[in-house]
């Protein structure tokens, strides 16, 4: 991730998760963003200017009409200018309804008019005002104008609710600027990439396997989605989190893997092989545990060659 030097002007607006806004000032500013936050009056009623002054280590902007003179002309103009991203963080209900009819009754809502940057907006609000149709339709309102919308969590509110409308966690927010900053080079290739290990059965319980994590792989498919790849991603068992690929398919053995390969390779552009298959398996597998007593303290496999996925996809590959 890479958002060195890049202008982000943070829009606050007044909710309870107002309190997580920081967090994304913080990680920002530790890629290397420039952060200009500006706050509408409800915000300061939960988190305080101060804050956010110490997190972006620059002026915060709360009115139109500011008493001390930021040195900046027409504020609202220039800011607009300022900006590579906006992002409001979290967006209530009346601040997605003002950007959607175009109300510009205070500095974060006129500065939405005179924008001509990408900007996301992260909702944040009770289940029933999200559901509420005045706030889908404007919500639906803002994606036809090209702005991004991220969804919600399910979780407990704030109001002691339980259902959608929580914000997103501050490193997704960031994670979704820097996918929506990044250069688009590979704009509509088609990359498969596999990852992982992949798991042999000797019985139930037992399997040959290896110790690779799925992180290159993972990593890898994330960049090329971030580049505007379209990506599937082929992983063995992994414990790391699914990236927002187009298709993720899940296996288990060499063979596995290997068919997931050839029913994707003609389609593919580019093959990342990242993956750690197993060259061999066992040449039987037990459809039941296999007891210890049974094996008179010594335990043979016999191994059998697993298909070589990268020199079948070399010899294919056009």
């Amino acid at each position: 991730m890479d958002l060195k030097n890049k202008n982000i002007l943070l829009g606050v607006t007044g909710g309870i998760a107002a309190y997580k806004s920081p967090g994304i000032c913080s990680l920002l500013r530790k890629k290397g963003a420039n952060v200009k936050v500006v706050m509408t009056k409800a915000a300061t009623e939960f988190v305080s200017t101060m804050t956010f002054q110490t997190m972006s280590d620059n002026f915060v902007y709360t009115t139109m009409f500011p008493e001390v003179s930021t040195e900046l002309g027409v504020e609202h103009i220039e800011l607009a200018k300022w900006a590579d991203i906006i992002v409001i963080a979290p967006a209530s209900a009346n601040t997605i309804a003002k950007i959607a009819n175009g109300i510009a009754d205070d500095l974060l809502s006129t500065i939405m008019l005179a924008s001509r940057s990408k900007i996301i907006i992260v909702p944040a609000m009770n289940t029933f005002m999200l559901n509420n149709i005045a706030t889908r339709e404007n919500l639906k309102t803002l994606k036809d104008r090209d702005m991004i919308v991220l969804g919600t969590q399910v979780d407990l509110l704030a109001c002691n609710d339980v259902g959608d409308g929580k914000m997103l966690e501050p490193s997704e927010i960031v994670d979704e600027i820097d996918t929506v900053l990044r250069k688009k080079d590979l704009l509509n290739k088609k990359v498969l990439v596999t990852a992982g290990p992949t798991i042999e059965k000797i019985d139930p319980v037992r399997y040959i396997t290896n110790h690779s994590s799925g992180k290159m792989g993972y990593n890898l498919a994330t960049e090329a989605m971030k580049r505007g790849a379209k990506v599937t991603l082929i992983s063995g068992p992994s414990n790391l989190d699914i990236p927002k690929v187009d298709n993720f398919i899940q296996i288990e053995s060499t063979e596995e893997m290997y068919n997931a390969v050839m029913e994707n390779f003609e389609n593919s552009d580019v093959l990342i092989k990242s993956a750690a298959p197993a060259d061999f398996k066992p040449l039987h597998s037990s459809d039941e545990k296999i007891k210890k007593e049974t094996q008179d303290g010594k335990m043979t496999i016999k191994l059998t060659e697993n298909p070589d996925i990268a020199k079948k996809s070399g010899e294919m590959k056009t």
